[in-house]
């Protein structure tokens, strides 16, 4: 069985800002194609491997999501500083001053997020307006050392997506733990690959159909899941996400997964979460059960557009949620017992 860690660290390293994912999926459909499973890219970049058992399960569709929280371009100024916007849940105190990578034509250019000097109190500098304000990202803007010319010829334009440095992108390990920048939802885009290899390895197949959707650009609204849903209409969406650690379900970051059963978008159905209790009694497992007040997922947004009737997100404990994110090292396997157990439940009804 490969290893979560390995495949997580893989996943981190690989840039794929919302709505420009393009070099994951090339990797996620090599990696699928060693497995023997044959799939497919759309239109909106989503990685779909369809399954078939035959049955009449209810029709499921699996998502973890390709993209990550990044920036837009939306200014390039007279001297040369860029400004930007968030595309996605990101903030400037998560990130920090840090070393970024325009996604220009011909490959990426570094550049630093910057706000400045904090050795003034001038009203003009950014410091001295953080120091009394919330501080947006229009008050940050990137360094390059490039004219405003060069950056045209370069072809630095407003909408060019912004990533965090390849420095930034490293998996820090200690004791039972794991950190890093983007493990929602790389390490969950790891447990749809392990779930792929299980079911092939053990020979499971889920009596009915069920479509696995690696999607894109779910940190800008689940774009990716809702247009698959289009194409392939799903009884069931089972998001696998992360569970982040609030004062309303205030669990420890161990290796138990989560269970969503209410988020900002729509409530999971009480027959999947009566499912759930069966199959965690069954396989032992001690699930949090999370009401998240904010937030939402492929699963909650689709079904509250309709396009699904049974929204089921499934995650893992996760502590800095969209910034330097901890989860437990075991968790990814949990998760993917849980899973499993879900579809054998779901098969029952």
């Amino acid at each position: 069985m490969t290893s979560a860690l390995d495949l997580i660290r893989d996943l981190i390293a690989i840039l794929a800002p919302p709505g420009q994912e393009t070099a994951l999926c090339d990797w996620l459909q090599q990696r699928l194609a060693l497995m023997g499973y044959p799939s497919e890219r759309d239109s909106k970049g989503n990685v779909l491997v369809t399954l078939d058992g035959g049955g009449d399960a209810p029709s499921i569709l699996v998502t973890a999501h390709l993209d990550e929280i990044a920036l837009m371009i939306t200014k390039i100024e007279s001297d040369g500083r860029i400004r930007v916007a968030e595309l996605g849940g990101v903030y400037t105190w998560k990130w920090g001053e840090a070393p970024v990578d325009i996604l220009a034509p011909g490959g990426a250019i570094p550049a630093v997020l910057s706000y400045g000097s904090i050795h003034t109190n001038s009203e003009e500098s950014v410091v001295e307006y953080a120091r009394h304000n919330p501080l947006p990202f229009k008050k940050a803007y990137l360094f390059t050392g490039k004219s405003r010319e060069e950056l045209s010829a370069l072809g630095v334009r407003p909408g060019l997506r912004v990533t965090l440095g390849a420095s930034r992108r490293v998996v820090m390990e200690f004791g039972e733990f794991i950190a890093s920048y983007f493990l929602d939802d790389r390490a969950d885009i790891a447990v749809w690959l392990m779930a792929l290899e299980k079911m092939k390895a053990e020979g499971y197949s889920y009596p009915g159909k069920i479509v696995f959707c690696a999607s894109a650009s779910e940190e800008v609204g689940g774009e990716g899941a809702r247009f698959a849903l289009t194409r392939f209409p799903a009884d069931i969406c089972v998001a696998l996400e992360i569970g982040p650690k609030t004062p309303e379900a205030d669990f420890p970051i161990d290796a138990n997964p989560v269970i969503w059963v209410r988020d900002g978008y729509a409530s999971m159905e009480a027959k999947d979460g009566r499912i759930l209790e069966e199959v965690c009694a069954e396989e032992g497992v001690t699930p949090h059960w999370q009401y998240l007040s904010r937030g939402g997922s492929d699963a909650s947004c689709s079904s509250a557009l309709g396009l699904t009737a049974r929204p089921v997100t499934l995650a893992f404990p996760v502590d800095n949620s969209h910034g330097y994110e901890i989860m437990h090292r075991d968790a990814p396997d949990e998760l993917l017992r849980l899973f499993l157990a879900y579809l054998r439940g779901a098969a029952r009804g």
